[in-house]
Formats: structure tokens, sequence, C-alpha cells
């Protein structure tokens, strides 16, 4: 390996270029010059011509040195085989479905508009239809940490180009763990957005409904680079959010400790391997200074459950029916046993399973009440290329024990590396929260991530784990409830200190809220009230201990800081007013919150 490369992880590839030490055209000759040595090994279904890659290289060069805004530049990166990219063929692992893209996906483009290079597709299970990285004709790529043992599904070939060091981060897709199955068995980071925050339009469907575009990188950090580009409101994907540009995946303003659910049993079908991974994962969370909370996971399993045993399959008709009417034989035969299958469910099957579905994302309501994630194994266990050809539909179901639910529920998830069991395989974690959460979960991972360590996916580098001084739990928590609130006028102080926010949440249904008299700017006083009392919002933050001190000194009477109760029932220290200010005050506790209180007087 060619030593001036170090690693292709975002950070030392950026110090690289800005040092000129290395140029983008150079790197896509090493990256190029990397898959034809790996030729055979089955990751890749089609590579750019180098002149091309060189080409465009030159040409990213003079638009930065032309003053060009280019977050991402000189990133190479790979696109799994069913998003489209203009000029490449798009097979989704079907030869008889093949065609050449006219042009790229949003997200394929948002990423090259952003200085990053586009090598080439990448291998996958064939239609999107699979957890096990093999169904393809193109061969089953190489798992680079044991070639016998499967590379994970369907997203197979994003994830072993990455881990190889082909190139720095894979855009692949993720319907029922296909991004994070994969990033579990080579090491790396999958991170599977809130579903609609990263347009779907140019992707072969699977199940369209519940289809997510996934990021493969080598970090976390990465990888939320990669979603806060790749992001946007798309108007013509019907799928699409209309809040995605709001959505931020940055972990560094959500700050820790935190409560985390666990299953109450977790099952790893007789793997003690991976069993002894997890266990590990969990007390270092513990190090962190997080709690941990054990939870029912049978609504989360049931609902899993649905993916593969409900209706949602007919939905894989619509980019494989035709080809099983008219041409059978060019499909796999246990994609073609899938896909025949789909045919047995009627409407009144489908509204059932809907129906089910709804009383089970209501059942999870209490977990998402009592903790801030998710912390489950990414798969229960691992299989050898042999086992799976053997039993192709028992083991695969096995593996979307911890993933099939996700999207179904509508949660967000971040795929993290765990460390290498005892036999040297990897195994990960994932993190997983309500919609919208994204930016916390990752700030969870990146936390596990820093203090694990260890190697960027199969290759010679490492991520430098964090001191102990960096810990989240040595910092203190402070509920704001007015002007120190994100975006009022005194948050500056928070920032100035170096805050960070934790969370948005609520008091528990015990207080009230007035607006104070004489203050500027405009503040309000909340008061605890045993019998009258609501839920008001807040915003937690932390800080570093003496920062705390330093910020507390300076908080002017009548507020104090005291304990409040939080809605989960937990207690955390916030601004409290004392009780002789509320004379002449108003009380604006029908608002719930000081910034909907405030809205209420601008439209008014």
């Amino acid at each position: 390996m060619n030593k001036i490369f170090p690693s292709l992880s975002f950070e030392p590839l950026g110090r690289a270029y800005r040092e000129g030490s290395v140029t983008p055209e150079q790197v896509v000759v090493e990256v190029h010059r990397r898959i034809e040595a790996a030729h055979g090994q089955h990751a890749w279904i089609h590579v750019r011509k180098l002149e091309d890659l060189r080409a465009e290289a030159r040409e990213l060069a003079a638009r930065r040195a032309s003053g060009a805004s280019l977050p991402l530049y000189g990133v190479p990166f790979s696109i799994k085989d069913s998003i489209d990219v203009r000029g490449l063929p798009t097979t989704v692992a079907c030869p008889a479905l093949a065609r050449v893209a006219t042009e790229s996906a949003p997200v394929v483009q948002r990423l090259v508009d952003a200085g990053a290079i586009a090598v080439g597709k990448t291998n996958m299970d064939q239609l999107a239809t699979g957890l096990v990285g093999v169904r393809s004709p193109y061969g089953a790529p190489e798992n680079p940490f044991d070639a016998r043992m499967i590379p994970g599904g369907s997203s197979s070939g994003s994830a072993v180009s990455v881990a190889a060091g082909h190139v720095s981060f894979s855009l692949a897709t993720d319907t029922a763990g296909s991004g994070r199955v994969p990033a579990a068995f080579n090491n790396v980071v999958g991170l599977k957005p809130t579903r609609g925050v990263l347009s779907a339009r140019g992707v072969a469907p699977a199940c369209k409904s519940i289809d997510c575009v996934t990021v493969l990188a080598l970090t976390v950090e990465d990888a939320c680079a990669v979603a806060d580009v790749a992001k946007g409101w798309d108007e013509l994907d019907p799928f699409s959010r209309p809040d995605a540009d709001d959505l931020s995946f940055s972990p560094a303003a959500q700050g820790g400790p935190w409560r985390l659910g666990v299953p109450r049993h977790p099952e790893f079908l007789g793997d003690d391997r991976a069993r002894a991974v997890f266990d590990a994962a969990l007390a270092g969370f513990v190090d962190l200074g997080c709690s941990l909370l054990e939870v029912d996971f049978a609504p989360f399993r049931e609902a899993g459950d649905l993916l593969y045993g409900g209706p949602w399959v007919v939905e894989r008709l619509a980019i494989g029916g035709d080809l099983l009417a008219k041409n059978p034989d060019a499909l796999l035969p246990v994609i073609r046993d899938i896909l025949s299958e789909a045919r047995g469910y009627d409407a009144a099957a489908t509204f059932a399973a809907a129906y089910r579905l709804a009383e089970l994302r209501q059942a999870t309501q209490r977990t998402w009440r009592a903790v801030d994630a998710l912390i489950i194994p990414t798969t229960p266990t691992i299989y050898r290329i042999d086992e799976v050809l053997e039993r192709p539909r028992e083991l695969n179901a096995n593996l979307g024990m911890y993933t099939t639910f996700a999207n179904l529920l509508d949660l967000a998830a971040v795929a993290v590396p765990a460390g290498l069991r005892t036999d040297g395989l990897p195994a990960g974690i994932c993190v997983v929260g309500p919609a919208r959460t994204d930016a916390l979960l990752a700030a969870i991972a990146s936390a596990h991530a820093r203090r694990l360590g260890g190697r960027l996916g199969a290759t010679e580098h490492e991520l430098a784990p964090t001191s102990r001084e960096a810990r989240p739990s040595d910092r203190l928590d402070l509920a704001v409830v007015g002007a120190h609130l994100s975006g009022e006028p005194l948050n500056h102080q928070l920032v100035d200190a170096r805050a960070r926010l934790v969370r948005s949440t609520r008091t528990a249904p015990s207080y009230r809220l007035f607006a104070l008299r004489g203050t500027t700017p405009p503040k309000p006083g909340l008061v605890r009230f045993p019998l009258g009392g609501r839920a008001i919002d807040l915003e937690v933050w932390s800080l570093e201990p003496q920062a705390f001190a330093r910020f507390v000194a300076k908080i002017p009477p009548p507020l104090c800081i005291g304990s409040i109760e939080l809605e989960d029932g937990s207690y955390t220290k916030g601004f409290l007013c004392e009780p002789h200010a509320l004379d002449g005050a108003d009380d604006i506790s029908e608002w719930g919150g000081w910034k909907a209180f405030l809205r209420s007087r601008v439209a008014g």
C-alpha cells in the first residue's frame, strides 16, 4: 500500500490536502490501484475509467483554486448498484434489469456538487433483498476479515469497499437492515437516517414506502458529514420529509451522559462470542456515566417480523414482478421464491398488518418516554457462507432480529463497531431512537467509538481512543426554561461557556411558569406547584464543572438553581424562581413554555 495515504478517513485526508502532501488526482490513482489489486473479491460491479477520474480530480482542484466551497473536496466514494449515477449502469445485481442512468439520484448529485468523487458502483444482494451479502450473480463480496464468512447485505459491496480502504465512504440503502448488518460484519459505521431526510428518488425500490438511503463510513463523524451534505427536501420524492433541510446530523452539541435502554433478554442464538462483545459495550457506556434501563423488546421484535412475514414484501414486486412473470430464470432461486410468495397477500391482510403495526408503534412509546436511545446488538451472530447457502431463508431472518423493525416504526439508527470477537471477527452495536434524533444517536455512537478506539474497517489505521478527561460523564447538566433557551437573547452565555445541548424535554406535570416583571431581557420564573401544576418545556445543557460553577455564580435574583423533576421522573439542576417574585407576575403556564408564550404575543 502506498504510504503517502495514511487513511481515507476525512480528517487525515483533509489534512493531507491542506498541507499539499497529496492531490485529488493522486488519490484517485491510488484508489483505482487498490481496486484493481482486489479484483476477484467481487466488491465492485462497475468502476469508472481512471482517465475520467483523473480529469474530474483536476477539475476539482481548479474549482477549489477559484474559491468554490467544496466541503467534501476530493473525497472518493462508492455507490450501491441500486442508486443511479449518470452515465453508469444500474443493475440491482440483476443483469436482465440493467439500464444506463440518464441522471444521478439527488443524493449522489449533492455529494458530487460538494466535491466528492464517485468512483463506481458496488455489488449487492439481488434486488436489495437479503441481509447476507451472497445473493449476487456477480459473486459474493469477500469479507476482509475472513473469506469464509458472509459480508452482510444487501449493501455488501458498499461495506467491503469502505472497510478495505478503497473509498472514504459509500452510499447504500437500508430497508430491513441492509446498511447496518454489513457495517457490523466489516467493522465500519452504518448511519441509517430518519426516513425521508435523504431523498430516495433515483433509487431502485425494495419496499418503496419505507426505503432509506444510508451512509457507510469509517467513523461516525465522517458519516454525519456526508449525511449533512446529502440531506434535503425533494419535492419529486413523495416520501421526502418537508423539514429535511432543518435536521442536523452533527453530534457536537449532544453531550451526555444518556439514559439507554437495553433488551431485557437479548438473544444471541447461542453465540457467546457475540454476547461477550455486547456485554463489554454496555460496560463501556456505564463507564461513560450512562444509565442502563432494561426494556421490553417484544413490540420491536414483532414489528420487525411483519416486514418479511407480512404484506410489505408485496412492495418488492414493484421492481421484480414483471421479470418474475416473464423471465423468472433471470432471478436467483431464493429471490424468485420470495417474490412468488408475495403474491399471496390480499387487501384484507394488508390492512390487518397496518393496524397491528400501529398498535405496536403505540406500545413502543412507553420505551421512548423512559430512555434517550436503545442500545442493541446489530446482529445476534454471524454465519459462514456455506451455512447461509444451505439455509438461506432461515439464517437471513435471524440476522434481521435487531434491524427489520426500524423503518416500519419510523426510527433512526447508527450501527457502530463494538470491537473484535475472540475469533477475530468484527461485531457491532446499534444506537436506535425515534425519528429526528439523528444527532443524538450519532453523539452516543461517537462517544462509544472514541472510547473504544481500534481499527478503521479492515485497514491498518486506527481510531485513537479519547482520554479519560474527555468523558461526557464529567460534565454537569443544567435545565433552562427562558432567556437561555436556544435562539433566545442569553443563550450566548451558554455557548460562550462551551455548553452542549443535551436534549429538549419537559418538566414533570407539577410546575407553573410566570412572566416576571421588570427583567431585561424578559425572563420567566419556574416554580413548583405540586397541586395544579403542569409540564413546562425546557432544554438540558451540559457544562464542564468549572464552567458550571462560574455560570451559576453570575445568576441574579430572584432566579436561583435547584433540582427540577423531569417528565421521566429523573431530576436535574436548573433555573427556578424565588416565590416572592411572583407578586404581580403573569401566570403563562397555559402556553406550556416560554417560547410558545413569546410566539403567542407575536401572533396576537
